[in-house]
């Protein structure tokens, strides 16, 4: 068991198999991951997307739960505060007639600290979930966080990340669902370059991380019945570059930890229009906002083509 670096955190990314409309198998597998991340000195366990029924399962309208007081909810809650970790997980959410695709920060003692809904939907999960309407952060004494789900990560000009930068987040936690049609081949078309771009790019103008932790396993059923989730879940580092990858394929369940060091933030509001102009003279850049943008996903791989990539 190694313990963190002074000024640090051990995050552990739950890397798992999420299997659609199983939330029994989900939910065990899922406190499993908890239960051996608190082992290994994880004091942070970072899970997939829509974590109990699989991201767009046509079950989502069916078996969607309440937040905080659903089994589910109570039952991540249950686990962070027997064990004394802060836990972070995507959930289906009812609430009252709408279905969110909804995630959750939850403290060591149990407190659901972070409700978010996520924003940027891709349009095939639109029959499946309502339209989010939040965003926020967490003051806490690892981090201040700030949370998002999978594709709210990628819209353009990563106004979504960016604005958690801005309301002060040192650390982004996202819950995803990386997913590649069949016959995907990982060697001709390595997955994950936009993922990294798109986080880089903000990690590294807001001097913050970001995780994502995606899950693996064959869709069964719902718009994207026969793609696979291939992980690859990743956490990119203030500087904007790769610090943890996840292996790639349906099969490659693994846990995964790193150490992650919040940095002070520099600066607030107005002050990083300076921070960005300073940084690019020193790197020897035009000057303008100082803000650099990476590709967006949704240029380089269109909603409409039914890739969440």
């Amino acid at each position: 068991m190694n313990s963190p670096k002074p000024g640090s955190f051990k995050l552990a990314l739950a890397q798992m198999q999420v299997s659609g409309g199983a939330l029994e198998g989900n939910l065990q597998r899922a406190v499993q991951m908890i239960a051996t991340a608190a082992e290994g000195a994880a004091q942070v366990v970072l899970l997939p997307e829509a974590l109990d029924l699989g991201w767009t399962s046509p079950s989502g309208r069916k078996l969607a739960e309440p937040i905080p007081e659903g089994r589910v909810c109570r039952t991540l809650r249950d686990a962070a505060r027997r064990h004394g970790v802060y836990v972070c997980s995507g959930l289906t959410e009812r609430a009252g007639e709408f279905v969110f695709n909804a995630a959750v920060l939850i403290s060591p003692t149990g407190e659901v600290l972070l409700h978010h809904r996520k924003l940027n939907e891709l349009e095939i999960g639109h029959d499946v979930y309502d339209q989010g309407d939040r965003l926020a952060v967490a003051h806490t004494p690892l981090a201040t966080f700030g949370l998002m789900i999978c594709a709210d990560g990628y819209v353009r000009g990563q106004f979504v990340t960016r604005a958690l930068g801005l309301m002060g987040a040192d650390v982004i936690l996202s819950p995803s669902a990386w997913a590649v049609k069949p016959g995907h081949d990982n060697a001709k078309e390595p997955y994950g370059a936009a993922w990294r771009e798109n986080y880089g790019v903000v990690a590294r103008d807001f001097r913050l991380w970001i995780a994502g932790c995606s899950n693996v396993g064959r869709i069964k059923g719902g718009p994207w019945d026969g793609h696979s989730c291939i992980g690859c879940s990743l956490v990119v580092n203030p500087q904007g570059l790769p610090a943890l990858m996840g292996p790639y394929g349906e099969q490659a369940e693994k846990l995964l930890m790193i150490d992650v060091k919040p940095e002070p933030r520099p600066t607030r509001g107005t002050g990083w229009g300076d921070f960005w102009k300073k940084q690019s003279e020193a790197a020897g850049e035009p000057t303008g906002t100082g803000s650099r943008e990476a590709p967006s996903l949704a240029k380089s791989h269109p909603v409409s083509s039914g890739r969440k990539t």
